[in-house]
C-alpha cells in the first residue's frame, strides 16, 4: 500500500471522509521555531490532503498530515475548511514547476511539491472540488497553467469524453431507428403494391377465363 492509500485508510476513513487528492510537500522557507521550543520529533514527511465528508451536506477540507522518521503511521496536523481557502498561487503559469502557495484566512504556507506533475494533479482536483462544493466565496487561482483551470483538466476531460460518447451513441441509435423506420415503410409499400398487383392479375385472369 502506498503512502496516499495508507493516509486515506488511516486518517480519513475512520472519520467517515473520502480523500480526494494529496501532494507530498516541503516548505520553501524554513518555519521560525520559538526560542523555547525543545524536544523536536526529528525528520518527517508532509502531505497536503484534500478530503470530503460522506455525510450530507458534504463538507470539503484541506488537512496537513505528517509521517515522522522511523514511524509507519501518519499524524493529522492542521486542518482548514475549504471555505477558509482564499488564494491558490501556482507561481509560474508558463512552465511546470513544483512550487505553490496556499493562503487561508489565518495562515500562509509556501510549498514545494515532490514533483511538478504531482502538484498539477492536486491543483486540478482542488480546482474541481472548489467548483463543486463552494457555492460562493471561491478561492482565487493565480499564476496557474491553463490545463489546470480550463477544459484540459483530467476530470473535465473524462466527463467530456463520457458525454461525447453518450451523445454519439444516442445519435447512432436515432439514425439507425430512422433507417429501420424508412425500411419498414418501404417494405409495407412493396407489400401493398404486390398485393394490389396480385389482385389485379387475378381479376384479369378471371375475365379471360370467362
Amino acid at each position: 500500500m502506498n503512502a496516499k492509500s495508507a493516509i486515506s485508510k488511516e486518517i480519513f476513513a475512520p472519520h467517515d471522509e473520502r480523500m480526494l487528492g494529496a501532494v507530498q510537500v516541503k516548505r520553501r522557507t524554513k518555519k521560525k521555531i520559538p526560542f523555547l521550543a525543545t524536544g523536536g520529533q526529528g525528520e518527517y514527511l508532509t502531505y497536503i490532503c484534500l478530503s470530503v465528508t460522506n455525510k450530507k451536506p458534504a463538507q470539503a477540507s484541506i488537512t496537513k498530515v505528517k509521517q515522522f522518521e522511523g514511524s509507519t503511521s501518519f499524524v493529522r496536523r492542521t486542518q482548514w475548511m475549504l471555505e477558509q481557502l482564499r488564494q491558490v498561487n501556482g507561481i509560474d503559469p508558463n512552465r511546470d514547476c513544483p512550487e505553490f502557495d496556499l493562503i487561508f484566512e489565518n495562515a500562509f504556507d509556501q510549498w514545494v511539491a515532490n514533483t511538478a506533475s504531482e502538484k498539477c494533479t492536486f491543483f486540478q482536483v482542488l480546482h474541481h472540488t472548489c467548483q463543486r462544493y463552494l457555492a460562493d466565496k471561491k478561492p482565487e487561482f493565480i499564476n496557474c497553467q491553463s490545463k489546470i483551470m480550463g477544459g484540459n483538466s483530467i476530470l473535465h476531460s473524462a466527463a467530456d469524453s463520457v458525454t461525447s460518447a453518450v451523445q454519439k451513441a444516442s445519435q447512432a441509435l436515432n439514425e439507425r431507428g430512422e433507417r429501420l423506420g424508412r425500411a419498414e415503410e418501404k417494405t409495407e409499400e412493396l407489400k401493398n403494391s404486390a398485393q394490389q398487383f396480385a389482385e389485379t392479375a387475378h381479376k384479369v385472369r378471371f375475365r379471360q377465363d370467362k
